[in-house]
């Protein structure tokens, strides 16, 4: 059985060399071929891992609902500052963007040309190794950074598409910086097909502006299928966002599909609703379960493995078979951890003091991590604490949040999981990891909330 990362590495190659996307079909068929997984084991790598963007196909004839298209993701960019050598400590790429495109000036003698065409340097290889790409070829490195960093493409005009003349409504027209494509190609719903008036294609016009601009002809060749993954990346983004507004966490009780949530009231032995309860029953607020192809069960050592997880610098749990934090494995198979409601939606203290209080962190200069709102080595205190960021993070709002630190201010972004300096193009890695309940607490918060009840009971009674 092939591991859960072995799986993402293989089916990140197959798409890039399937010009960055597959139907969900065929790329389950090239997996199986040279990795021996299960079909709930890859459909749980392709929900959960964010290298994968899964998209449904608009409906069409010949063409089933339920159609999906699996593109290849990336939160790695080229460092935009890099060619004017203005980076400091900087957590993107360090390469010629000529060199992305295929098209360098000073040609295979990379010698001469005084930005790197090494994707495997110290600094790049460091960053690779970060996002586990550092085995991938050149061309398929290249290929997911194009349909990934919004800045190394032109964007598809509008306004060529409106209007009825042959170049739309673009003023511009032939001098268009903006590349001329139709939207609802690229989007992948157009009705005309090759009947359509909008280019759906690169013609010779577009060709020299995006040779002008240092794009190799290979690559101009394969763009549409880029622009078609772009945007496909977009929606999935979009779609997220909207299955976040319209599911927030205080509807948990009104759900009527499978509920991960455990009841609070069982812990405590007070749960009336017994066998008929929407949610878990456990006798602890965390549940760490592992399925090896045989549906969930519980794995051992469940407190040491929660004490683990729950210090940020860990990314795995003890033992020599040990839970993978990050991709949440353990030697390839899917884990989860159930556990009770945000304390933020239902107050810490009282009948709900048993709720998990989510701690929110970001990794500091000396690879230790730091809460939100608690100072760091230097005193500095961020604008916001835990229970801003756990709010706004299962609020779904927004994917990113503003926070600010002295005179500078960053951007927590809920997508990759990272904290970005938008001024100096630096990024850090954020966690966010529940506060430790040991066994003997859960019981002392039990009898604190039996206390609690009783004398409410005496004085209101």
């Amino acid at each position: 059985m092939c591991s859960n990362a072995e799986v993402i590495h293989y089916a990140t190659r197959v798409l890039c060399e399937n010009k960055g996307s597959m139907e969900l079909w065929g790329l389950h068929m090239k997996v199986q071929e040279s990795c021996r997984i299960s079909d709930e084991q890859f459909w749980f790598i392709l929900k959960e891992c964010p290298r994968f963007a899964l998209v449904t196909r608009q409906p069409s004839a010949g063409r089933a609902e339920d159609d999906y298209i699996v593109v290849a993701k990336t939160s790695l960019r080229l460092c935009k500052n890099y060619a004017e050598q203005e980076c400091s400590r900087c957590q993107d790429l360090h390469l010629c963007k000529f060199f992305v495109y295929g098209n360098c000036r000073y040609g295979k003698r990379r010698n001469q040309c005084r930005l790197s065409h090494d994707i495997h340097s110290k600094h790049n290889e460091k960053l690779l190794r970060e996002c586990t790409l550092h085995l991938l070829q050149e061309d398929e490195l290249f290929l997911l950074l194009l349909q990934n960093d919004p800045l190394l493409l032109p964007k598809v005009c509008s306004y060529y598409n409106k209007g009825a003349g042959v170049y739309g409504s673009c003023t511009f027209e032939g001098s268009c910086i903006k590349l001329h494509l139709c939207q609802h190609f690229v989007q992948d719903d157009c009705i005309f097909g090759s009947k359509c008036k909008r280019l759906h294609f690169i013609d010779e016009c577009n060709r020299r502006k995006l040779e002008e601009r240092g794009l190799s002809g290979d690559l101009i060749q394969d763009l549409p299928y880029i622009y078609q993954n772009i945007y496909r990346i977009k929606s999935s983004r979009e779609d997220m966002e909207r299955e976040r507004i319209s599911e927030p966490v205080n509807q948990a009780y009104t759900q009527e599909e499978e509920n991960n949530e455990i009841c609070v009231h069982f812990i405590r032995r007070t749960c009336k609703f017994s066998g008929q309860c929407k949610l878990i029953h456990f006798n602890l607020p965390y549940k760490w379960e592992v399925n090896e192809g045989n549906g969930w069960r519980v794995l051992q050592g469940m407190e040491n493995i929660e004490r683990a997880y729950c210090d940020p610098k860990n990314s795995h749990g003890p033992g020599s078979r040990a839970v993978d934090f990050e991709t949440m494995t353990r030697q390839g198979h899917p884990v989860r951890r159930l556990s009770t409601a945000s304390s933020v939606t239902k107050p810490l203290y009282g009948h709900y003091n048993l709720t998990t209080h989510w701690l929110w962190y970001y990794k500091g200069d000396h690879a230790n991590w730091i809460e939100y709102g608690l100072p760091d080595d230097k005193h500095r205190v961020t604008s916001v604490n835990s229970c801003d960021v756990e709010n706004a993070y299962l609020l779904g709002s927004t994917s990113e949040v503003m926070v600010s630190k002295g005179n500078r201010q960053y951007y927590v972004s809920f997508g990759d999981m990272y904290q970005r300096n938008p001024k100096h193009n630096t990024k850090r890695k954020v966690r966010r990891r529940p506060q430790f309940v040991s066994v003997q607490e859960v019981e002392s918060k039990i009898e604190a909330v039996k206390m609690y009840t009783h004398t409410n009971t005496i004085t209101h009674g």
